[in-house]
């Protein structure tokens, strides 16, 4: 091969190694496939005696991609959840369609003071970020990604970011809707997935009515419809107990750390439709009874409070003491109109030496005084955070099966050990309730709800694989079953256990192993 050719060959390969890194440093290809794999007994809710244990593996798959220029930064996040074994065979095609847009948005940069070409300086940092997304702040106590549930949560919303001087602002708004039809009117929004088909009155599967939320014994979709029921939701759309989502909402976050303290403070305004109870006859002399959403109009609802995180000390001499307080007011009106007067306060404090960290907590969530009623809503809401982080790993409290309309006193203590790849946790918490309940014969019941201890062993096998095994204990009172609203002809076990072995790969596509060079 002649000089020229060479030479030409080895621009052509530098070119492409060029451009290649270019490519690696706009775009970024992510995924992850998580499977839990689970055996329950008690789970969420105390389990009638003498049950059997519950055994399945769920799997969460994502596929991650993301681009980035100077002025715009575009993700997108797809994702299957399924339990294994439930996909539809191979001679039907019921079922198993589970695959969805998990994360789908862009964020546009407004302004940025370290960009020559951008003439707006006002702002150290501007940007709009819009569509489908994941929305964390703080602890994830009241707004976050519920990342331990497979399917997650995400937000449909536009996002303006402010970052200047240290301080960060938040501003977000979003708007639910059901369809775009040529001959959709008004406003109107039925706030959740309805079941096609829903057993009238009489037992006679139907189809559920438009423009309506069925109304079924106890809320279950394979329950008869019943004028005192409980909405009936394909997939419910809150992850504590909630039975309707907003319609709108207005969110700020505003946050500054100076030095060894970090203030944030969190107003978010959720609007819930206006519904009205309602009956639709059927062809059986049977009824379909539910929640109509035909009003524009909205109770809002407003969330407001300050979070204060300090440090004292460090690790490597007489230790880090790192303590958290915050409180958290809520007014306004709830889902179904009623005035809210409902609270929220936590405190915290954890001392860190090496690779130990251990420390106390409580946690307090007002509820309703069924001795002496207020004639309000006293039972504070957590909103759209993560409740398995923060109110025992086994779900008992503001989650999927709700929670104590007596509100909830949470007092742990966590113990964490942490070496290069490994962490062990334990934690211990006391479960009470924050205001007095009734049987149904108007007898009090004991505010004591139990004791639950969490075991967690972490392990990173490698760069892309994490495991995880986890292992807990409910002890429950006999106020628990009580508290939760469970059947109470019949007699459960208190002691409820959990176990589970999670493995979590999250590979990136484009990482390169370096490779030494050969003197």
């Amino acid at each position: 091969m002649r000089k020229s050719q060479k030479c030409k060959v080895t621009l052509l390969f530098l070119v492409a190694m060029s451009l290649g890194n270019a490519i690696k440093a706009q775009f970024s290809l992510s995924g992850q496939l998580r499977t839990r794999t689970e055996i329950r007994n008690g789970l969420g809710n105390l389990v009638p005696e003498n049950s059997g244990s519950a055994a399945f593996t769920s799997q969460r798959t994502r596929l991650i991609f993301g681009y980035k220029w100077d002025r715009l930064t575009f993700g997108v996040t797809v994702q299957d959840v399924r339990v294994w074994g439930q996909d539809a065979s191979s001679i039907t095609n019921n079922d198993g369609n589970r695959l969805m847009l998990h994360e789908g948005w862009a964020e546009v940069t407004l302004a940025n003071k370290a960009d020559t070409t951008v003439k707006f300086k006002l702002i150290d940092n501007l940007s709009l970020k819009i569509g489908r997304q994941e929305l964390i702040y703080d602890d994830v106590r009241l707004i976050g990604n519920l990342d331990w549930l497979q399917q997650g949560r995400r937000f449909d919303m536009a996002l303006l970011k402010a970052f200047h001087h240290g301080w960060q602002v938040d501003l977000g708004y979003a708007f639910n809707q059901n369809t775009d039809a040529f001959n959709t009117v008004n406003t109107f929004y039925v706030p959740g997935n309805v079941p096609t088909y829903v057993k009238d009155s009489k037992g006679v599967l139907v189809p559920t009515p438009a423009g309506i939320v069925p109304l079924t014994v106890a809320g279950n979709v394979n329950n008869n419809s019943a004028k005192t029921g409980a909405p009936a939701y394909l997939n419910p759309p809150g992850t504590n107990g909630a039975n309707q989502d907003y319609k709108t909402f207005t969110s700020l976050y505003i946050s500054r750390k100076f030095n060894q303290t970090k203030f944030s403070a969190l107003f978010f305004n959720d609007n819930f439709g206006k519904y009205h109870l309602d009956s639709v006859a059927t062809t059986n002399g049977g009824n379909v009874y539910g929640r109509r959403f035909d009003s524009n109009e909205t109770y809002g609802r407003f969330t407001y409070g300050l979070m204060i995180n300090h440090t004292l000390g460090n690790t490597s001499g007489f230790g880090k003491i790192a303590f958290q307080g915050a409180y958290y007011a809520q007014t306004g009106k709830d889902r179904d109109g009623v005035d809210m007067d409902a609270y929220h306060y936590t405190l915290s404090a954890t001392y860190t030496k090496g690779k130990w960290s251990a420390g106390p907590g409580y946690d307090v969530l007002s509820g309703n005084d069924a001795v002496n009623p207020s004639g309000k809503n006293n039972r504070f809401d957590p909103l759209y955070g993560t409740p398995h982080r923060h109110w025992g790993y086994m779900d008992y409290f503001y989650v999927g099966t709700g929670a104590p309309t007596g509100g909830l006193n949470n007092a742990y203590f966590k113990v964490k050990y942490t070496a290069k790849d490994f962490y062990v946790t334990a934690d211990y918490h006391n479960f009470a309730l924050n205001a007095p309940m009734k049987k149904s014969d108007g007898a009090v019941i004991d505010s004591q709800l139990g004791t639950e201890i969490d075991l967690i062993a972490n392990y990173n096998l490698n760069k892309f694989t994490n495991l995880e095994l986890g292992y807990c204990l409910m002890n429950g009172t006999n106020s628990l079953a009580i508290a939760k609203g469970q059947d109470l002809t019949k007699s459960y076990d208190k002691t409820g256990a959990w176990a589970y072995l999670m493995i979590n790969i999250r590979p990136d596509f484009f990482y390169a192993k370096p490779v030494a060079i050969k003197q």
